[in-house]
């Protein structure tokens, strides 16, 4: 029987904000909830660390280069904005096969076209951060009597050029009601009822999916959130002590560009302190939500995913935000499943990707999977299942932010592999170096490592048509080639040894 599908999404969300990713301190009761009763993916990774191209890889199962949807309407510098006329979508594929599918809060998977346009019901809400001025959450704020947005105690450092820098974070002079985190949860329990009753009058199954626009930066909370946590409290991360020596220059660009050495350390505490009040109010509203599935007699019958788009700096490497540097803060992100009849609180060390939650929507709801999808199901893993024909490796991309920049990026279990054409590589051994402090691409003692994974990479990119492969293939030792790669076909001793034929 198709299951009903609830699908709690988070905006440039850590892993290490959550009690059930080691966090001490947290104050994500839900979540660790969430996660001792279903599943905890140890290694779930975005496949590309911005929000619109990771958005539309959900929507489509598509990897990146393959949709083409590559950056962000507020930041795009030539790409496309909008998934082609005819792209599958897992959305209409529900529609098509009976099921109500609602989306509620953040959309940015495209400019032209809305959630409405796929077939999701809900509120529409554009744009890249709450959009406090949206004319159903000031409805909503005046039939509850409630104040409007008002903030202070902005933190941001100082531009290069002297000029302000980014809002990092800001005091909201609201109550928690009053919060766009609670009008967000009220619209879903609100579709969620109605789900409900249609699926008690005709047993029609539903898709909703909650899309908070937080813990995206600027942390905007109110007092409570704010200071909820002590800075003195918060343990700097050690990748901190950055210097950027053997790194790729732009990385340093990046840091200036988010101000990060404009301000005191202390600064930086206060600033992952209020990160964190951050996902604790998201927690509270996630705990509505799951509070109201209880109250309909919805939860034996509900899959119920929670992950996001991607990672956050947070200061980090001297870095905030998210850009050009495929490191693990943004790359590796919490995924939880729990679905009807499976095992409860497993953890699973499989390589998994945002991706994979397409594929396994689709199993949830009983639908053939489309061939043109880069997606396979979660399911087997979230009952228990092994699974040893699972690749031991992940492999992520990154097209631009700002300017284009295109990276490949190859982890598996021990090291990582960034290849940046413009710049120097990026070799990590992540058990002696978990921080990715030292670039050791160009030490001897990992040539075979370099090799090994240069190839390894090669062969994957190749086998999934990105054309990426096609620099590797000059300029790097990726082993026998098996194609002219000058595609001239005009020289017969070309790559002989690959069976070119000559000319006639």
């Amino acid at each position: 029987m198709p299951s009903n599908i609830l699908f709690l999404m988070t905006d440039q969300h850590r892993a290490d904000t959550l009690g059930a990713y080691g966090n001490a301190l947290a104050a994500t009761p839900v979540l660790d909830e969430l996660a001792r009763t279903g599943t905890r993916f140890d290694r779930w990774y975005t496949p590309t660390a911005i929000c619109t191209p990771a958005r539309a890889s959900l929507l489509t199962g598509q990897a990146p280069f393959r949709h083409r949807v590559l950056a962000n309407h507020e930041r795009n510098v030539g790409y496309l904005e909008d998934l082609e006329e005819g792209s599958f979508t897992f959305v209409e594929a529900l529609r098509e096969n009976g099921y109500n599918t609602g989306l509620v809060g953040k959309w940015h998977a495209g400019t032209e076209k809305n959630a409405a346009d796929f077939g999701f019901d809900g509120p529409d809400l554009p744009g890249w951060h709450n959009p406090v001025d949206n004319e159903d959450y000031l409805g909503f704020l005046r039939e509850r009597d409630l104040p409007p947005y008002r903030i202070s105690d902005r933190i941001r450092g100082t531009l290069p050029n002297g000029g302000p820098g980014n809002l990092l974070a800001a005091r909201l002079h609201q109550p928690v009601e009053a919060t766009f985190e609670y009008y967000l949860a009220t619209r879903t329990i609100e579709l969620l009822e109605r789900y409900a009753a249609d699926g008690e009058r005709d047993g029609k199954p539903f898709f909703l999916e909650l899309n908070f626009f937080g813990p995206h930066l600027p942390y905007i909370v109110p007092d409570a959130y704010f200071d909820m946590f002590d800075p003195e409290q918060i343990e700097l991360p050690k990748s901190i002590a950055e210097t950027f020596e053997g790194k790729p220059p732009v990385q340093r660009n990046y840091s200036a560009h988010w101000t990060f050495d404009t301000m005191p350390l202390e600064v930086t505490r206060k600033l992952i302190a209020i990160y964190w009040g951050y996902v604790a109010l998201i927690d509270e509203q996630i705990g509505r939500v799951m509070d109201a599935l209880e109250r309909l007699g919805l939860v034996d019958d509900t899959a119920v995913f929670f992950t996001c788009d991607h990672g956050e700096f947070t200061g980090s490497h001297r870095l905030h935000d998210k850009g050009p540097a495929m490191y693990e803060d943004i790359y590796r992100t919490p995924g939880i499943l729990r679905v009807p009849g499976g095992e409860a609180g497993q953890v699973r060390t499989e390589f998994v990707s945002l991706l994979d939650a397409t594929a396994t929507i689709l199993d949830l709801a009983g639908i053939d999977p489309s061939p043109a999808i880069d997606s396979r199901s979660l399911l087997p893993m979230a009952r228990g299942e092994q699974q040893p024909d699972w690749a031991q490796d992940i492999v992520c991309e990154f097209h631009g932010h700002h300017f284009p920049y295109p990276q490949r990026m190859l982890r598996d279990d021990r090291y990582k592999l960034v290849v940046n054409p413009d710049s120097v590589n990026e070799l990590y051994d992540l058990h002696a170096d978990p921080d990715e402090l030292l670039n050791a691409y160009d030490h001897p003692e990992m040539l075979s490592v370099r090799q090994r994974m240069m190839k390894r990479l090669y062969n994957v990119l190749r086998e999934r048509g990105d054309n990426f492969y096609h620099w590797m293939t000059t300029m790097y030792d990726v082993g026998e080639v098996d194609y002219d790669p000058t595609q001239s076909g005009l020289d017969e001793t070309t790559y002989r040894a690959s069976g070119e034929a000559s000319l006639a």
